[in-house]
């Protein structure tokens, strides 16, 4: 008997090479761009779990990064990927609230694993200050003092000093609830505070410093004292003493602070803490609105929200910081420190009238007659 001839099998090797040309024609399934993105998000929070290497010299906290989104390039099976992500941190031992940035994170597959290949600011969002650079730490006995690209030692150390005294000073005059210590930070030039915090450099020309924060009653932000380095070298001791005690002060009250507190009161309480104790004249410590008051300019009113505006007339802006410093001034040696604080505390929570007439016992019309016959008696 012949043997039984089987066919070759050529069916199934077809049917087989038809389903991998058609699976190579039409769309990859969509798992592979899934699995990828999942990828991407687990080699985030695998690199977030430890703070940068060049920051190591900084005491953050709470370091972590969560994702928002994902960009694949290509089809998903590709070697890049752009995610886009919000970073919390806090800085130990002086925020109590973490401070929160967009960013942007540039990843690579390199042996079949995905790597963060580059931290930014995502489009729009401000930087951090080591975004411009290596950043150096001084640390006080009440302050953290961070510099920017090439700040020295040297400066740090002299700005921790200062702030470790304006600590106690804010404190004296602020007798309500804070931290009791402060955040500096001190960047390599104006330019780069300018884009620290998004505006134009002539925003913060001439000025030794500023403070950042949300104000409010909830969880309390992260604060910083942001010294503009330039300013700052050109003041002399006393004067980066009042900048310092002044910042700090709104600091200390940003607790206390709402939408609601004037501005007047606002600053003008920050400008006599820094003052307070000091037997400097009020001639001598507001020169432009001494003038004006000489030249029988006298203020019709006690200064508004936009007077204090920057990038203006420079010298208008400084009538109203120091109008408010003398209000307040006033405030505190006619009905009492322990009143411009209640005053403070109250405007806050409610409308200015009725945190006057609770308080001090008279309306806007006559704190404002009583601030205008102090300005002729003080300031002619």
């Amino acid at each position: 008997m012949l043997p039984v001839r089987r066919p070759p099998r050529i069916l199934p090797l077809v049917v087989l090479l038809l389903g991998a040309l058609l699976a190579a024609c039409g769309p990859r399934p969509a798992g592979g761009a899934e699995t990828a993105e999942r990828e991407v998000r687990r080699a985030v929070a695998d690199w977030s779990r430890a703070v940068p290497e060049p920051l190591a010299g900084i005491p953050l906290t709470d370091w972590a990064y969560e994702v928002s989104s994902v960009r694949l390039d290509g089809d998903g099976n590709g070697e890049r990927a752009l995610a886009t992500a919000r970073l919390r941190h806090r800085l130990a031992g002086y925020d109590t609230a973490p401070e929160e940035s967009a960013r942007e994170l540039e990843l690579v597959r390199e042996g079949g694993a995905w790597r963060v290949s580059a931290d930014r600011p995502a489009p729009g969002a401000l930087p951090q200050l080591w975004d411009q650079g290596p950043v150096s730490v001084a640390t006080g006995t009440h302050s953290l003092v961070l510099g920017g690209a090439g700040q020295s030692a040297g400066t740090l150390r002299e700005i921790a000093a200062e702030a470790d005294r304006a600590v106690p000073a804010a404190s004296a005059a602020w007798p309500g609830p804070w931290a009791g210590r402060v955040v500096v930070l001190v960047p390599g030039s104006l330019d780069a505070m300018a884009r620290l915090l998004g505006r134009p450099a002539d925003t913060y020309r001439g000025l030794g410093a500023v403070t950042t924060g949300r104000v409010g009653t909830g969880p309390a932000p992260a604060d910083r004292v942001v010294v503009n380095p330039e300013g700052y070298a050109g003041l002399g001791p006393e004067g980066r003493r009042i900048i310092l005690t002044h910042e700090v002060t709104h600091v200390a009250t940003r607790a206390a602070t709402s939408a609601t507190t004037p501005l007047w009161l606002s600053e003008g309480f920050a400008d006599w803490a820094a003052y307070r104790g000091a037997s400097t004249a009020p001639a001598q410590a507001a020169p432009a609105l001494a003038r004006a008051v000489r030249h029988g300019e006298l203020p019709g009113e006690l200064p508004r929200t936009e007077d204090f505006a920057f990038g203006g007339d420079p010298d208008a802006a400084a009538r109203a910081y120091e109008g408010a410093w003398l209000a307040c001034r006033l405030i505190a040696a006619e009905w009492g420190e322990k009143a411009l604080v209640d005053l403070y505390g109250r405007a806050g929570r409610e409308p200015l009238e009725s945190a006057l007439r609770a308080t001090l016992g008279v309306d806007r019309a006559g704190l404002t007659a009583a601030w205008q016959e102090s300005l002729r008696e003080e300031l002619r």
